[in-house]
C-alpha cells in the first residue's frame, strides 16, 4: 500500500530544505519544483518520495541569509520582553559588531531573525539568531541532538555520587532526561554538555541533587563556540562554520 500523501511545505521541513514557513513563501512565489513541475498552490499535497527541487533565486536567497552570535549579559531576555527587561536583540547593533568581518549590518539583517535555543534571563553566554528555518530547526526541532554546552558555578559541596545522577537518570516535569556529560573543572565550577533544552534545565537539575546554579554561561552550540566574543557584543555566523 502506497503512503499517504503530504503537504509539500511539510515534506521540504522534514528532508530540511528550508522551513515549513519559507517552504510557503517559496512555493507561492513559483520557486519550487516536484516531480519536475513548478508548483505553487499552497497546501499542495505530493508523493513522500517525490523529487523536490529548490529553483536557482530560492538558493539564492537562502545564501542571503544571515545568523547573528550574541554574547548575551545577564538582564536580557532570549525573545520577548518582560516588564523592566530589555530583549537581547537590541543588542544587535552596527556599534556592538566585533571583529573585522567585511560584512556589515543593514535593515534586512533584522527582518525575520529569530532565537534558536533560548538563554534565561539570569544566564549568560552565546546566544544564536537566525533567518535560516534549516539551521533553527537543527537546534530547536523535534529530533534535534545538537549538543549545547554550559560552563555552570555551583554552591555546594559537589561529590561524585551527585555528579553521576546528574550525568544520568533524572526527570523534570514527569520526563526522563537524556543522558548528559557533566565534569567538574575545579571546587565551584562544572561543565554541562546537554543535547535538550527543557526550561531552566540546568538549574533544576542541580536543585534535584542538593546543588545551586549560581552562574550559568553557555559557551558552545554544536561546533560554533563563543569563544573570544567579548560580552555584550556581536558577530556573523562565518561561511566555514557548521553546527556538525
Amino acid at each position: 500500500m502506497s503512503e499517504e500523501p503530504i503537504r509539500l511545505s511539510k515534506l521540504m521541513a522534514q528532508r530540511g530544505l528550508c522551513s515549513r514557513r519559507e517552504a510557503d513563501e517559496y512555493i507561492a512565489a513559483g520557486l519550487v519544483k516536484v516531480d519536475g513541475e513548478i508548483i505553487d498552490q499552497l497546501g499542495t499535497k505530493v508523493s513522500p518520495d517525490a523529487k523536490v527541487i529548490l529553483l536557482p533565486r530560492a538558493r539564492q536567497q537562502q545564501e542571503s541569509l544571515v545568523t547573528i552570535l550574541l554574547n548575551k549579559p545577564v538582564g536580557y531576555v532570549s525573545t520577548q520582553p518582560e516588564p523592566a527587561y530589555q530583549p537581547a536583540i537590541v543588542l544587535i547593533t552596527p556599534e556592538n559588531q566585533f571583529g573585522n568581518s567585511r560584512q556589515r549590518l543593514r535593515r534586512e539583517h533584522l527582518r525575520g531573525l529569530a532565537v534558536a535555543g533560548r538563554l534565561d534571563i539570569d544566564s549568560q553566554g552565546l546566544l544564536l539568531f537566525t533567518q535560516d528555518g534549516r539551521l533553527a530547526k537543527k537546534i530547536i526541532g523535534e529530533d534535534r541532538l545538537i549538543e549545547k554546552e554550559y560552563i555552570v558555578r555551583i554552591s555546594g559541596m559537589v561529590t561524585e555520587e551527585r555528579l553521576d545522577r546528574l550525568r544520568h537518570g533524572l526527570s523534570l516535569d514527569g520526563r526522563p532526561l537524556l543522558p548528559a556529560r557533566v565534569d567538574r573543572l575545579n571546587s565551584d565550577q562544572l561543565r554541562f554538555v546537554l543535547k535538550e533544552g527543557r526550561k531552566r534545565q540546568i538549574r533544576r537539575m542541580c536543585e534535584q541533587v542538593g546543588l545551586v546554579a549560581i552562574g550559568l554561561k553557555r559557551v558552545r552550540i554544536g561546533r560554533i563556540l563563543l569563544s573570544r566574543l567579548p560580552e555584550g557584543k556581536w558577530r556573523f555566523l562565518e561561511s566555514w562554520e557548521t553546527l556538525e
